[in-house]
């Protein structure tokens, strides 16, 4: 059998990049892509996102980055808010639900999490067919105002229990014995709801997400392509089965939708993408500074530079492949490169040509540099060295952070500290500050004491 060999734009960068994994059908959507793009008549996508915090993190970023390329290969995207579906929590490939969050919870978290998109795509405040530019909705404008009994009437009748259990995500679940309530139960319905919806506002194709939300993206295609055949098979009569909205979606040309996701990237050694061990990599500068991203991709194993390289900067591939082939000490400057595009293309090339050259003054210099990530804390009459190293957040406890003395990995102002117990009185600190306190090689605070 002949592997598929994309020819649209989008499909050969994608591709190329590293970022499929599953299609619903990729000759159809190629052909359809080839077809708009001859013609310059962008195609709408969408990829949905809860807000259940107040930043993503680079778990994420596979999904921005192909929104991304969707652009600027001359198509549409539209950036869905789940301000509805965060109400109901998805349980895809989870243990225990999603706690409920209030509704200026989720208004925060969105305020928030829109704030990443700009770094990435062009926008516009009122959708226009005709552009490139993308737009942001939320589906809470029609999931909080749909009519419970009618939606059931209309949609539920649709959905087969025995498939909605047969998915793996559900399965898992039960296999394990979970609890997975009835409201978690119905993510996959209103997502699906909302493929359909955006076909019939903005004629959207198709729908991008992580390879675990395979089984919600194609209960969104399904749901479509029931209500066609229903419509077909009465000769395109009303039926008053039938919702009105779909109705007219049937007799549109634009109702064959796709569906497409990216795999979930885990590192070479199996370490889930965007998790450190001190948490979680944020997309908000506020809570990942650019400098703690810049090291994040600094960091990155051997063996993923070159993988990463494709997905999450635009270098060419020449270059990448160029990059990639570097061995011995080279391969530091390939992750120098990677992680220098990559926090230029969230934070700005500013920023990033600051991380770089922080880097470079703390670890080839060993000076100190005042763009290193800071922390402020009061100390009273004394503290200890091993309660600095707790206050700036290097250590979560003081026995973590004797431990990290103990073993030699403990430096203040460059010079490694010998005893844990050692007391710097406030007056001492006072007069240091800002201390420069390192654990390890990678890890590095600026902490500024004031008096209590």
């Amino acid at each position: 059998m002949t592997e598929f060999q994309p020819r649209s734009l989008f499909l050969q960068e994608v591709s190329a990049r590293g970022y499929l994994y599953q299609g619903t059908d990729n000759p159809a959507l190629d052909a359809l892509l080839l077809g708009a793009e001859a013609q310059k008549t962008p195609i709408v996508c969408y990829i949905g996102f809860d807000c259940t915090a107040a930043s993503l993190h680079v778990g994420s970023l596979i999904q921005i980055m192909m929104l991304r390329h969707w652009q600027k290969a001359g198509h549409k995207p539209i950036v869905l808010m789940g301000g509805g579906t965060t109400k109901v929590g998805d349980p895809s490939f989870r243990d225990t639900a999603r706690p409920l969050l209030d509704d200026a919870r989720i208004a925060e978290n969105m305020a928030g999490i829109k704030r990443v998109f700009s770094q990435f795509l062009t926008f516009e405040e009122t959708f226009d067919s005709a552009t490139t530019a993308a737009v942001m909705v939320n589906n809470d404008d029609w999931l909080s105002g749909l009519n419970y009994i009618a939606f059931l009437r209309d949609y539920g009748r649709l959905f087969s229990v025995n498939r909605m259990l047969s998915m793996e995500s559900v399965k898992q679940r039960l296999e394990r014995e979970s609890h997975l309530s009835f409201l978690e139960f119905n993510y996959m319905i209103l997502q699906a709801y909302d493929f359909v919806e955006l076909n019939q506002r903005y004629a959207c194709r198709l729908q991008i997400g992580g390879s675990d939300q395979w089984g919600n993206i194609t209960q969104g295609i399904e749901l479509q392509h029931k209500y066609s055949n229903e419509t077909s098979s009465r000769g395109g009569e009303a039926d008053a089965a039938i919702p009105p909205r779909l109705l007219r979606s049937a007799r549109n040309d634009e109702t064959t939708l796709f569906g497409l996701t990216t795999p979930l990237l885990t590192t070479s050694s199996g370490a889930k993408m965007g998790k450190t061990a001190s948490g979680a990599v944020w997309l908000n500068a506020e809570l990942t500074s650019p400098y703690e991203y810049w090291q994040f991709w600094r960091n990155t194993e051997d063996a993923d530079v070159g993988r990463f390289l494709r997905m999450f900067t635009e270098l060419p591939m020449a270059e990448i492949t160029r990059l990639e082939a570097l061995e011995g000490a080279g391969i530091n400057d390939a992750k120098k490169v990677l992680a220098t595009e990559a926090t230029a293309l969230l934070h700005g090339r500013t920023a990033a040509d600051a991380a770089a050259e922080t880097a470079r003054k703390t670890f080839e210099e060993g000076t100190t540099a005042d763009t290193l990530p800071t922390v402020e804390v009061t100390v009273p009459e004394s503290a200890a060295a091993y309660q600095l190293f707790v206050l700036a957040g290097l250590a979560t406890s003081n026995n973590e952070a004797r431990k990290l003395i103990a073993g030699g990995g403990a430096r203040i102002n460059d010079e490694k500290v010998e005893d844990a117990t050692r007391t710097f009185p406030r007056d001492e600190l006072l007069s240091l500050s800002p201390l420069k306190l390192s654990s390890g090689k990678k890890k590095h605070i600026l902490l500024h004491v004031k008096a209590a």
